[in-house]
């Protein structure tokens, strides 16, 4: 006897799911009366409309549909984030999601603090992604040093995390694309290899706790 396979994604749709609840419990009331919601506004505004009431009567949950599965991508996409923020490293990991245009060192710098700065080359130039407070000296030392290498070109620091004056992990990428840009994309590939060949690689990132199969959604 042949069985039926599940299709592919409602395999995935049903891990993110098992994934999501454990972090944001509301998704189980909010996703279902969105789609309730939805369905039940549309349907209504055909029937008040007379005759196209049978054609907003049949689309009504297809709209419910596509409403509970925007809420429930959003909801997901905040929990993956909110899993891992606050983890050594996980900047990293959020501006891979980047396809094309960043090119990233991980950990030019580390401390027995467990800061970390990671160097960003791209079209704004050379960007230091700080995992600790502003201010901190790990961030000055970093730029210190990557000030030898790089000439006019401008250093931008990014410091990552949820207090004041730090951006977001779910924010980060958004706001490493809204950079001015200042260098076009042959002079990126020059600088790129400049510092990979006298700036120094990668260090150790130190180990933290990471949430298994939790997978980062890609911007």
């Amino acid at each position: 006897m042949a069985f039926i396979k599940t299709p592919k994604w409602i395999g995935q749709v049903r891990d993110t799911w098992r994934l999501t609840t454990p972090i944001d419990p509301s998704i189980k009331w909010i996703v279902p009366l969105t789609f309730v919601g939805v369905t039940a506004v549309v349907t209504g505004a055909g029937y008040a409309i007379g005759s196209w009431a049978l054609v907003f009567v049949v689309t009504g949950w297809a709209w419910g549909l596509m409403a509970a599965a925007f809420v429930f991508g959003k909801k997901a996409e905040k929990a993956a984030y909110g899993s891992i923020e606050g983890t050594p490293g996980a900047a990293v990991q959020v501006i891979k999601t980047i396809r094309t245009g960043f090119f990233i060192t991980p950990a030019v710098e580390v401390n027995k603090a467990q800061e970390l700065v990671h160097r960003v080359v791209c079209r704004a130039g050379v960007v230091l992604i700080v995992e600790a407070q502003p201010g901190s000296s790990i961030a000055a030392t970093a730029k210190q040093k990557t000030a030898r290498w790089v000439g006019e070109t401008p250093i931008t620091e990014v410091f990552v995390g949820a207090g004041a004056g730090q951006v977001r992990l779910i924010n980060l990428n958004k706001h490493l694309r809204k950079l001015p840009k200042v260098l076009r994309p042959a002079e990126v590939t020059d600088l790129r290899r400049k510092l990979d060949a006298v700036a120094g690689g990668s260090l150790p990132i130190p180990k933290g706790p990471m949430p298994k199969g939790m997978r980062m959604p890609r911007r």
